[in-house]
């Protein structure tokens, strides 16, 4: 799956000269965490959070009285408060390359790009999103997790068992164990018991270790 494939397209932007009131009343109106900072030459300059707002107002021990915080606030711009250096991503990247790039830098964005164009955004309830449709979250089956050998063709004669039974597989994520000789795996099958999926499984050698209906 790729970025621009869970990406939210044309996403609201703001310049580095608007107000920082104004920017909290957009994302206010729309509903939105983030935005873009774009110049005049349609460059991404920054990223505004709402995080970043609540940084750039004025604390609630200051003496200053309301009509003073007023005055500061409206002269106050997104350039003063967003964050610069920007990281992006190509709206041909895959999404785990996108959420390596999050978990990297500690940021909960990217900004998305087609060549030098701005094109979307994709954030971590985007990923979240995408992450569920990885696991055929909302599709009822059997769901096994079980270890196997890091030897190529392992997971074959589970695939095979499986057709076999006329069972069908809804998803499938493997990872690495810590030893590295080793490989999780999570199985999703329709149409078939987890009694039965449970002797498929050990008759083919892996070792189980949590299997249930969902």
């Amino acid at each position: 799956m790729l970025v621009k494939d869970v990406m939210k397209k044309n996403p609201v932007t703001v310049s580095p000269d608007t107000p920082v009131p104004e920017a909290k009343s957009i994302m206010t109106r729309q509903r939105i965490n983030k935005l873009p900072v774009i110049d005049k030459n349609g460059a991404v300059v920054g990223i505004l959070t709402r995080n970043d707002l609540i940084k750039a107002s004025p604390s609630d021990a200051t003496t200053l009285d309301m009509f003073e915080l007023s005055y500061l606030l409206s002269r106050l711009t997104v350039e003063r408060a967003m964050q610069k250096n920007v990281k992006t991503v190509s709206e041909n990247e895959t999404v785990e390359e996108a959420a390596r790039l999050m978990e990297d830098y500690g940021i909960g964005c990217l900004p998305v790009m087609r060549g030098e164009l701005l094109v979307g955004i994709i954030t971590e309830s985007d990923l979240f999103r995408t992450f569920i449709d990885f696991f055929s979250t909302h599709e009822p089956g059997a769901r096994a997790t079980f270890v196997l050998d890091e030897k190529p063709g392992q997971l074959t004669g589970i695939c095979k068992a499986l057709a076999d039974f006329n069972s069908n597989i809804v998803s499938i994520v493997t990872i690495l164990t810590t030893d590295a000789a080793h490989r999780r795996v999570t199985v999703k099958a329709s149409g078939i018991s987890k009694e039965q999926f449970a002797k498929i499984i050990e008759s083919c050698g892996a070792q189980l270790e949590d299997i249930r209906n969902v």
